[in-house]
């Protein structure tokens, strides 16, 4: 349960951030276009308001809502979220957002998507300005890569070292963001080189790439660190350690499956953890209790033990395993000038990825991936780690910003739309055309959210 609080908070705090953030730039272009704003609300508030304040002699009142899927600002004199018509069958006064030119409503309405873009980009040159940058050189990985049987079908093999696929050169592996663009530029390539026993050897990728969602979701990985499987302590009282096994030990097999690295054990578990969905508890125990091939650290003899995996699948053994902990990362701080351009570079190439696989949302196996709140919250960390909220909500923003410009009605996108077609065409679509697309459009995002949490559900309960 307070794991599930942490991850709600920082959920609940990021969104806040962003949506007040977003529609704060429409708020901060209208007044400045002297548009007036009359309602600025932080979540939706159909039939209620949890919360209301009109400061005396503004012309904006400000709410919070209790339905948490986004926010608005109403604007006087437009068609939005509100769908107050009644309003636009009144004539037209000089302040509401109807009588101004199409740039100024261009700019409005490009506003929050615009703030969602420049905070991502700030926020992630704020995170390489106060930590800095950690990362372990794949030159420094000397032990190589391990790959599963699908990768080395393809001509990879144990303890290559990637290099670069086409014209892009690897740098690190270290995190969810390197491991994330090698594996998009891998999918994509049509060679890749690999540097194999001190020379460089080009591999031939299949024409038409490969699928980057099954490349993910693979047990073992199509490509990970190579670690070797080495115990530096071992926790009392726990299975390992009540089956006699010692600091220095070394585990060679778990019913006859060889582990020779960290993910060895990992796949070990995940296919045990599989082989118990509906297991009853004599069947648990059982698949539990495994026969384990020991070497020992002072005599090298072999032993053959039995042990239980907890019901949380633990051993209680601990070692080097992350690439960071095993080899020797690189530290690299930023001043206050260098941290921009680099957190704007990675900012895009953040965005660009994220783009990029987009593509995947139109296969069967990307329409299961889709989620809403669950699947967002899932990614925050279980502990509270101000690093990676800042870094998550940067990534957050990113998908805002691209999303809302989507020519959907209803969304941004969908008003700059009609308002590029009233620039070129000079003709201004009619207001029952703007009501009809804008209730499209929200019919379509309901079904979209619907089916979204949908997903959460399922996952959350079979999974």
């Amino acid at each position: 349960m307070t794991i599930f609080l942490i991850k709600a908070l920082q959920l609940i705090l990021c969104l806040s951030l962003l949506i007040v953030l977003h529609e704060g730039g429409h708020f901060l272009i209208a007044k400045l276009c002297k548009v007036r704003v009359e309602k600025f609300c932080l979540f939706f508030d159909p039939y209620f308001t949890l919360f209301k304040w009109h400061p005396r002699g503004s012309e904006t009142e400000y709410c919070i809502g209790w339905l948490p899927l986004g926010g608005y600002v109403k604007i006087a004199g437009m068609i939005d979220e509100s769908m107050d018509t009644e309003q636009m069958k009144l004539p037209p006064k000089p302040w509401e957002f109807r009588t101004h030119p199409a740039w100024q409503r261009l700019l409005i309405m490009i506003g929050g998507v615009l703030v969602n873009f420049v905070v991502a980009l700030i926020i992630y040159s704020m995170i390489l300005f106060h930590w800095g940058e950690t990362y372990v050189p794949l030159s420094s990985m000397t032990e190589g890569m391990q790959f599963n049987t699908e990768a080395q079908a393809l001509g990879f093999c144990d303890h290559d070292i990637l290099l670069g696929a086409d014209n892009k050169t690897f740098t690190s592996f270290n995190s969810n963001e390197s491991v994330s663009s090698v594996y998009r530029s891998i999918s994509n390539a049509s060679t890749v080189r690999v540097l194999r026993n001190g020379r460089e050897v080009e591999i031939q990728m299949p024409e038409g790439g490969l699928n980057l969602l099954d490349m993910f979701r693979s047990v073992p990985p199509f490509v990970t660190a190579y670690i070797p499987f080495n115990i530096d302590s071992v926790a009392p009282g726990m299975p390992a350690a009540e089956a006699g096994i010692r600091a220095g030990d070394n585990i060679l097999s778990i019913n006859n499956t060889p582990i020779n690295t960290w993910t060895d054990l990992q796949c070990y578990i995940y296919n045990l953890s599989e082989s118990l969905q509906g297991s009853t508890t004599a069947d648990s125990l059982r698949k539990r209790t495994v026969s384990v091939t020991v070497s020992r650290a002072q005599t090298a003899a072999l032993d053959t033990l039995t042990l239980t995996f907890t019901p949380d699948l633990l051993l209680g053994i601990y070692g080097q395993r992350s690439t960071a902990s095993y080899y020797a990362p690189i530290h690299h701080t930023y001043t206050f000038l260098e941290s921009f351009p680099a957190g704007i570079s990675y900012g895009w190439h953040t965005l660009a990825g994220y783009v990029n696989d987009l593509k995947y949302l139109f296969t069967s196996d990307g329409v299961k991936s889709i989620g809403s709140f669950g699947a967002i919250g899932s990614m925050f960390p279980k502990a509270w780690d101000w690093k990676r909220f800042w870094e998550l909500t940067a990534f957050i923003s990113l998908i805002l910003a691209f999303m809302n410009i989507l020519p959907i009605p209803a969304l941004d996108g969908g008003h700059v739309l009609f308002l590029l077609y009233e620039i070129i065409t000079r003709r201004k679509p009619g207001d029952k055309f703007l009501e009809h697309a804008q209730m499209v459009g929200m019919l379509i995002l309901l079904a979209l959210m619907v089916y979204a949490i949908g997903n959460d559900i399922v996952r959350f309960l079979f999974h």
